[in-house]
């Protein structure tokens, strides 16, 4: 109770700061969009998502949150796919180490916002150009983490596997697999926060909905109302998919340590 106590602490003390502020400013001037009260975002947020848009007929909230979450979703488990099997490879065969390794450094330190304009240009404005972005920004990060933990496998442990007469494929999904799935989950869990940017990048330059979508339309408003609630709820959903992986980290690789829980 201490502890969960403490971890709340600081989120009160921001909101007590926001309340404050937001009322001082609200005192000398009623009509001020800088800092909105509680209620007015409530409010706006209760518009948006109880209330259909009278242009579309959907519930703009929702919306905006179905089509963020089916980009990363989309993004983020292509790009662990795509981790998973470059990383391992690349760490357990030398020749494909030595052809691939440098390849995937290099892209991994390639700006993902800096290639934005030529995905758009070569996959067009809809959601394959915005789900590319999220893969090219995460999946070399992941890859790499991968193959370190490959790399790191002990080499008796290979040795063993092939002194007992098992195969490449054996050796692969018996002895490598079970070991770095727990890492992987690390890795996705680590990007989550890139992917979140990439996402919320993409959709502010070239959409029709979604959560950065949203946001950016209305700063030309000076809404932040809206723009608020949407920051909060893209954090809220961040942290729950970051306690979801560490949860199932927990649970399906007990033995992996408590460092993938903390």
């Amino acid at each position: 109770m201490l502890a969960a106590g403490l971890a709340l602490l600081p989120f009160a003390v921001a909101l007590v700061v926001y309340v404050i502020a937001s009322a001082s400013r609200l005192a000398d001037n009623p009509n001020d969009p800088i800092l909105p009260s509680l209620v007015s975002m409530a409010e706006t947020l209760q518009r948006l998502a109880m209330e259909p848009s009278r242009r579309t007929g959907e519930f703009v909230f929702w919306a905006d949150t179905a089509a963020s979450l089916t980009r990363l979703g989309l993004g983020v488990l292509i790009s662990a796919s795509l981790g998973l099997v470059i990383g391992t490879v690349t760490g357990l065969i030398p020749y494909v180490n030595r052809t691939l390794a440098g390849f995937v450094a290099a892209l991994s330190m390639v700006p993902p916002l800096a290639v934005l304009p030529i995905l758009f240009i070569a996959f067009g404005v809809g959601e394959l150009a915005k789900v590319m972005l999220i893969i090219f920004g995460i999946a070399p990060f992941i890859a790499r983490d991968i193959q370190q933990r490959v790399e790191e496998l002990p080499p008796e442990q290979l040795v063993k596997a092939q002194t007992l007469g098992a195969s490449t494929w054996q050796i692969l999904l018996r002895v490598v697999l079970p070991q770095v799935m727990p890492r992987l989950l690390d890795a996705t869990r680590l990007a989550l926060g890139a992917a979140w940017l990439f996402l919320i990048a993409s959709e502010a330059i070239a959409a029709t909905e979604g959560l950065g979508y949203r946001i950016f339309l209305v700063r030309r408003y000076l809404d932040m109302a809206t723009i608020l609630p949407y920051v909060v709820w893209i954090t809220l959903l961040a942290f729950l998919f970051d306690f979801a992986l560490r949860k199932a980290n927990a649970f399906f690789f007990p033995w992996y340590g408590n460092r993938s829980t903390k």
